[in-house]
């Protein structure tokens, strides 16, 4: 059986939005009961192999929290070997937050927590919430399933970034499965304003940039399941940025990068597929907002494979012949070329006069990544263009990121 499996949001968008509300509530009790962890982070919850797991939570004796999404089931553990569990079914919200506050009484805990939903349309209290809600089983476990597969490129994606980075949790609030990767800057103060969202929350949470991304089942202005990428704070061009596969997109009204499931479960390979969504839109947030790539990112995760420590790639001057930066100059273009352990990097341009040369891209393959090879193919056009008297502008912004990270290297950018 493919693990890419169809899903089709406007058939179980009921028993979602009773799934959103259920999650909510043991949310709600986790986040009352841990000490703040950045980003709100000590809120969110995990995807196993059966379903959505809080991890312990510091109270009573410790409590884990799991929505068995394959048998269908509350299940709590403690810490005193204590079990206790309820169907998931069709029900009341009110009913369900009944079951789960005796739960976690029979675990010795205490079920205190904030009533209400967030981020939802026209919020009715929980205890309050008596309309009827079904549940379709079979949609639920097919959720499950393309929760698994994308946590799994999820996570592998997560394994080539050496800056902050969040784990892989499922946010209840939004009811998404999120990933986000921080450039290491302070961001400017968010504005707030997200619907049943405290201000103070969401600016705690964009206090640093970030480029996130994450796969929602639907619902919040789109009709379906579908992937997003998005910048906090966008730089210019962003929203232009060339980004792949073919099938995704700009949304205006969401103000995000999007990539509909059914693109990525249709793709002959959907893991590649999602990859390079969420590639793709990291690279336009990252170079068009001047993240220091070379430090934050290394190699993609290999099992039993330990990643090369940094130190074994600094490299003040070449020592071998295949590490110098080469140069192929025509009448309108060139490049610059840097082969390290056979792996070729490149950075090209083009000549505008005499005078002028206009640095269009760089392309410094994955597997060179944190060697420093792009900013040496940067330093080297520098050198050059001092030496041959010309102007450079670098519309690349891989190269536009580094000159402005070197004010020693500004000498030779055209300022008019």
């Amino acid at each position: 059986m493919t693990k890419w499996l169809q899903l089709d949001y406007l058939g179980w968008r009921e028993t979602c939005s009773a799934l959103h509300l259920y999650l909510q509530i043991a949310g709600k009790y986790r986040l009352a009961h841990t000490p703040w962890l950045n980003h709100s982070w000590n809120a969110t919850f995990y995807v196993t192999p059966r379903g959505l797991a809080s991890s312990p939570i510091p109270d009573g004796p410790g409590i884990e929290i799991l929505f068995d999404l394959r048998e269908h089931r509350v299940v709590g553990t403690c810490g005193n070997g204590q079990t206790k569990s309820f169907d998931l079914g069709p029900m009341t919200v009110a009913a369900f937050h009944t079951s789960f506050v005796q739960l976690i009484t029979d675990l010795g805990g205490t079920p205190t927590f904030n009533g209400s939903p967030n981020e939802v349309p026209f919020p009715v209290p929980f205890a309050e919430d008596d309309r009827d809600r079904p549940y379709d089983r079979d949609a639920v476990q097919r959720f499950h399933q393309a929760l698994m597969a994308v946590d799994s490129v999820f996570n592998r994606f997560r394994t080539s970034f050496l800056g902050k980075s969040s784990p892989v949790h499922l946010f209840w609030g939004s009811f998404d499965l999120a990933l986000t990767r921080f450039s290491g800057r302070r961001a400017p103060l968010h504005p707030g304003g997200i619907p049943s969202l405290p201000d103070d929350v969401a600016q705690e949470a964009y206090d640093r940039e970030v480029s996130s991304a994450g796969f929602w089942p639907g619902g919040g202005g789109i009709d379906y399941p579908a992937f997003y990428a998005y910048a906090y704070p966008a730089p210019n061009g962003y929203r232009a940025a060339a980004v792949q596969p073919d099938s995704a997109f700009w949304h205006d009204g969401l103000s995000e990068f999007v990539l509909p499931y059914d693109a990525v479960q249709e793709a002959a390979d959907p893991d590649e597929a999602l990859m390079a969504f969420l590639v793709s839109t990291y690279e336009a947030a990252a170079d068009l907002g001047g993240w220091d790539r070379d430090l934050l990112e290394c190699t993609q995760g290999r099992p039993r494979q330990v990643r090369p420590s940094d130190a074994m790639h600094v490299v003040t001057a070449p020592s071998l012949a295949e590490d110098a930066v080469e140069r192929e100059d025509g009448p309108s273009k060139g490049r610059y070329r840097l082969v390290v352990d056979g792996v070729e990097a490149e950075m090209t341009y083009s000549r505008a006069g005499d005078g002028l040369i206009i640095i269009d891209h760089t392309e410094v393959p994955a597997a060179l990544r944190g060697r420093k090879v792009g900013e040496r193919l940067v330093r080297q056009a520098i050198e050059d263009a001092r030496r041959d008297g010309v102007e450079i502008i670098p519309l690349c912004p891989f190269a536009k990121a580094q000159i402005g990270r070197h004010p020693e290297w500004q000498d030779v950018l055209r300022r008019s």
